[in-house]
């Protein structure tokens, strides 16, 4: 399960689909499954929020330029 959550946590860090995320193989030792679980639940939250903000900010930038207030 561990294995699986270091997976999922270099998943959400990427940037874009190409890059490659290493994280330190210690992490299996140093954290427990909870609190993979938690860093893996805030990347998620943050990522769902940054995605929010972007769109909320392109709508923006969209509207004054069909307003042509750019």
């Amino acid at each position: 399960m561990k294995k699986q959550l270091i997976e999922e946590i270099k998943e959400l860090l990427k940037i874009n689909q190409d890059e490659i995320v290493e994280i330190n193989p210690k992490y299996l030792d140093y954290f427990e499954e909870e609190e993979l679980l938690n860093i893996k639940d805030k990347l998620e939250f943050k990522k769902r929020e940054i995605n929010k903000i972007s769109n909320d900010y392109l709508d923006e930038i969209y509207l004054k330029t069909k307003k042509n207030e750019l």
